[in-house]
């Protein structure tokens, strides 16, 4: 029995070293997973266009301050900070928030979401005025979204930034929704024009903005973070030394030839970073072709470990310029 037991194990160990990568199945990408999904609800809701992990220079602190999303439409625009919190949350008097998840006698202590999102986006105000656009007052607004089905509140009446998940299920795209009238009548009665210019700066301006580096993995799984490198067999890394974050925006993984699991390929389209615009034309995609065994070494956000995630396992990376 023993012996059916450890080569069990050692056929299951095999199996997840040739078609799973580790890194994969252990990283924790909820967090990450939320802010997208909150990020691709609001656009198909309102429109407009949302820019996800900002990591934004704060000249008060001398530090980066991170955002986890901007949303600009024709109207308005807002900071939205996304709490992807689980359990009964309540708010101390300070403002902070303890949430003690289902079964524990421990309840965690969060700073102040809402004063975080406020500052978030006084700090976006001043980068943005440093790169010439001139807001008008009170343009910003913030918002705390929290998506987790999990969530349940304690006693307490939530500030009126904050979206409870009750609510965010049940935000509509109708003019009176809760994410109305964030922008106080800047430009009624403005000239048309002058509007358009304002947003295309204003959108120009957040699409170069500092960001966190972005990797999308297999099963729509999402890591903020910053690339480091490739590593792998030299031919390979070798292959890929044109891909630095000075010179390429974007990059898609396929899957080209399987020649046994030792021999697989994978081809990467790279598109050559373009500071005029949002991105190449399909005529511009150059390609490579290299070992699925290569690796990306990446560090998430707001985590001490670095990772190593194999191409097999990647769809595609963003760079941040």
């Amino acid at each position: 029995m023993w012996v059916e037991i450890i080569c069990g194990l050692i056929v299951y160990r095999l199996f997840r070293r040739f078609f799973y990568d580790d890194d994969v199945l252990e990283v924790e990408t909820s967090d990450s997973n939320a802010i997208f999904s909150v990020a691709n609800r609001l656009e198909k809701l309102y429109g407009g266009k949302v820019y996800v992990g900002l990591h934004i220079p704060d000249a008060d602190t001398g530090s980066r301050q991170n955002i986890d999303m901007v949303l600009v439409t024709k109207g308005e625009a807002a900071v939205i900070s996304v709490k992807n919190l689980a359990g009964f949350v309540s708010i101390s008097e300070d403002g902070s928030w303890a949430c003690e998840g289902v079964g524990s006698h421990r309840a965690e202590r969060h700073p102040d979401p809402v004063a975080e999102a406020k500052k978030q986006a006084s700090v976006l105000e001043s980068y943005l005025e440093q790169r010439g656009v001139a807001l008008p007052e009170g343009y910003f607004s913030y918002k705390v979204v929290i998506p987790n089905p999990k969530f349940r509140t304690i006693y307490n009446t939530f500030p009126s930034e904050v979206i409870t998940y009750d609510q965010w299920v049940q935000l509509k795209p109708e003019p009176k929704s809760m994410f109305s009238g964030w922008i106080k009548g800047a430009f009624r009665g403005g000239k048309k024009e002058m509007q358009e210019s304002f947003h295309q700066q204003l959108n120009f301006i957040l699409s170069t903005a500092p960001m966190w580096d972005r990797l999308e993995l297999k099963g729509n799984k999402y890591v903020l973070g910053e690339f480091l490198e490739f590593k792998g067999k030299q031919e390979d890394t070798l292959a890929l030394r044109n891909i630095k974050r000075s010179k390429v925006s974007r990059l898609i993984i396929q899957k080209t030839s399987m020649f046994g699991l030792a021999h697989s390929k994978l081809q990467v389209l790279y598109s050559p970073r373009d500071y005029r615009s949002e991105g190449a034309s399909a005529s511009e995609w150059k390609e490579v072709t290299v070992r699925s065994s290569t690796e990306v070494i990446f560090q998430p956000q707001n985590s001490t470990k670095v990772r190593k995630f194999k191409l097999s396992s990647i769809t595609s990376m963003s760079l941040s310029a």
